[in-house]
Order: structure tokens, then sequence, then C-alpha cells
């Protein structure tokens, strides 16, 4: 496993830990937004959406421009790239110990011996 460094990591998944941030980041994959445009589908200020926007700005996974008077942001998918990578090693895991188990359950299968029904079953 690549070995990253923890707190770049360590802010990217603190930024990812709440959903509203997840749901902006999903939002802006689309293309840029205005901070009042990403606000609008939570019904909140635009000091509270800026607040959630910062947040993800330290982790990397934003980047905001202001033109004139309004603040546009952008999703950096990069920092999610590093997190990808980092949970890869849990999904190769967990697939090793999932394929294991099929292949014990299909032997136990094979080992069972197979008994015609008897036409007594209701």
């Amino acid at each position: 496993m690549v070995e990253q460094s923890a707190a770049p990591l360590d802010t990217v998944f603190r930024a990812l830990g709440d959903g509203t941030r997840r749901r902006m980041l999903r939002t802006l994959a689309d293309g840029e937004l205005t901070i009042g445009q990403l606000a609008a589908p939570f019904a909140m200020s635009l000091a509270a959406a800026s607040k959630h926007v910062r947040a993800l700005e330290d982790a990397g996974l934003v980047a905001r421009e202001v033109r004139g008077r309004t603040h546009w942001c952008r999703l950096v998918p990069g920092p999610l790239a590093a997190a990808h990578e980092w949970l890869g090693f849990y999904e190769r895991f967990w697939t090793g110990r999932l394929d294991v188990l099929e292949r014990l359950l299909r032997e136990d299968d094979a080992r069972r011996p197979s008994t015609p029904p008897t036409g007594d079953e209701t």
C-alpha cells in the first residue's frame, strides 16, 4: 500500500465526514457554482455555506474564485483520488475475504450429498 501523509488525508476525510459538504461536492461535479447556488438546496445562509466551502477548500477539494462580488466554486478532484487510493486497500482486503468465503461455501455445497426429493414434502 502506498503510504500517504496523514495530515492532508485527515483533512479530506474530515471534510467528507459532513453530509452537506458531500452533497456540495457532488453538485460541483456538474460544474462551477456560486456560494448562493450551493446554499440554495440546503436553505442555509451564505455565511453557513461559506463555512462549508472553507472546509472543502482547506482539504483542497474546492477552489474559490472571486469575480466582482460573486464567489464561484469549482471541484478540485485530486484529493479525492488520494482518498480513493487509500480506500482501495480496504476494497482489495474485503474482496479477498469475500472470495475466500465464496470458495468455502462452494466447497461445502460440493461435499454435501445430493438427495433426490422423496415426494413426501408438503
